[in-house]
């Protein structure tokens, strides 16, 4: 039965968004007051952290299973959310072996809540959030959240349940303010290193049929394809699928992993994948990469590419509420092509810090941020935005097989499959 409780969203500015309750059981007020108290706030994984908005019509599925939302209450722009259900096979969660929390997000603020039948198979959206022990907030006023979280910037929140009945008006807004103070005591964004959450912790060889088998992909585009190191900071499903759809076999590595370990598997090149965080704290991945820049082509994707920024001794920043959504314009620097990509970031590499033979490749057409590198002579290329998209536009999925084109080795000696372009 779907929870009707009251419940709010407090920001630590001291802004509380009303709403209703719906997926797992959210803490009473005084449970997220002592979790604050005491600092056990941070072992939370749910309820508290960095409210952001989602400009996306669709694709909260995949949302949700974004580990790169780790530590983030998100918001959806849109006002209707659920009304398709949820299929486990649109799960955006990699192969995290030993991991279990499938849902990444900390907690998810709606409009509306579709509530009606969905398609046979599929879970209901307040279900789904229920079974994976994430909380909800229906019924909130997101367009007046978006409109303050752009004036004010992203920040920490908390979804609790709301004062009781019996609680007097002031006693609750009291209660309210002294729960945002609190919260400056929660781990900003800025400096907070989130890897330990997410991603495999153990090696993993994938050759291409297994990857078939395991992220339920399309056959092969390719009959076969380089061998690329995947270092998995927090990757995304639909990254390992696109890899096999161009007949890559995957080694894929925990980011505890070394620059030797990355080269022991022999593969041809190195992907950095997406994952949520601070790019700058991560000091082991960056100096992993920095290791092997030059040595072996290099793709990175969002932290991926922030990652790349950081060991060319660049420099990132946090953004005042970054680029979530499905309809982000980026132009290509080269060929002055525009087009529509999906992105999820909050920090972004500060141009002006990035050293001479490293080009900016793409930029945001919107605000004119990085949104790509590259260094053809030490073959590096990385993208800011998701060219695996999932959800979201595919204009940018030809990344993936210019980068493989750009690979030297005997893998371009097989033959490819006939009709491929």
């Amino acid at each position: 039965m779907a929870d009707q409780t009251s419940a709010v969203l407090v920001l630590a500015d001291g802004s509380v968004f009303p709403g209703r309750a719906f997926g797992a059981p959210l803490l009473s007020l005084e449970d997220a007051h002592a979790a604050l108290e005491t600092g056990d706030a941070s072992s939370y994984l749910m309820h508290f952290g960095e409210v952001v908005f989602n400009t996306a019509m669709s694709g909260y599925p995949e949302v949700l299973t974004d580990p790169s939302y780790t530590g983030q209450i998100v918001a959806m722009t849109y006002p209707h959310i659920g009304n398709y259900g949820v299929d486990a096979a649109w799960s955006e969660s990699g192969p995290e072996e030993g991991r279990t929390r499938l849902v990444k997000v900390a907690g998810l603020v709606v409009r509306e809540l579709y509530r009606g039948p969905v398609h046979p198979g599929r879970i209901p959206l307040e279900d789904y959030l229920a079974e994976n022990g994430v909380p909800g907030i229906a019924g909130v006023d997101t367009r007046a959240l978006t409109l303050h979280l752009r004036e004010k910037g992203a920040q920490n929140a908390v979804i609790c349940a709301a004062g009781g009945t019996d609680t007097a008006a002031a006693d609750s807004a009291t209660a309210y303010q002294e729960l945002a103070a609190q919260l400056s005591s929660f781990p900003s964004m800025e400096g907070r290193g989130l890897l330990g959450e997410v991603g495999t912790p153990v090696a993993v060889d994938m050759a291409a049929d297994a990857v078939a088998d395991a992220m339920a992909s399309e056959p092969a585009r390719r009959e076969t394809g380089p061998h690329i190191a995947l270092y998995d900071c927090g990757a995304k499903a639909n990254i390992v699928r696109e890899l096999h759809a161009l007949g890559c076999r995957l080694s894929i590595l925990p980011s505890t992993a070394t620059a030797g370990e990355l080269r022991a598997t022999g593969a041809h090149a190195i992907m950095l994948s997406n994952g949520p965080g601070d790019p700058a704290v991560l000091e082991h991945q960056v100096a992993q990469t920095r290791e092997l820049l030059g040595e072996l082509p290099v793709l990175g994707i969002c932290l991926g590419h922030q990652i790349i920024a950081e060991a060319v001794g660049g420099r990132t920043s946090k953004m005042k509420f970054g680029h979530h959504g499905l309809n982000h314009p980026v132009r290509d620097e080269i060929t002055r092509r525009v087009f529509v990509t999906s992105q999820n970031h909050g920090f972004t590499v500060d141009e002006e810090s990035l050293p001479p033979g490293l080009a900016v490749w793409f930029r945001n057409a919107n605000d004119g941020s990085v949104e790509g590198l590259r260094d053809d002579a030490r073959g590096i290329r990385s993208t800011q935005f998701h060219p695996e998209s999932a959800p979201g536009p595919t204009d940018s999925r030809w990344i993936f097989e210019a980068f493989l084109e750009a690979i030297p080795g005997d893998w371009k000696r097989r033959e490819p499959n006939k009709g491929e372009r």
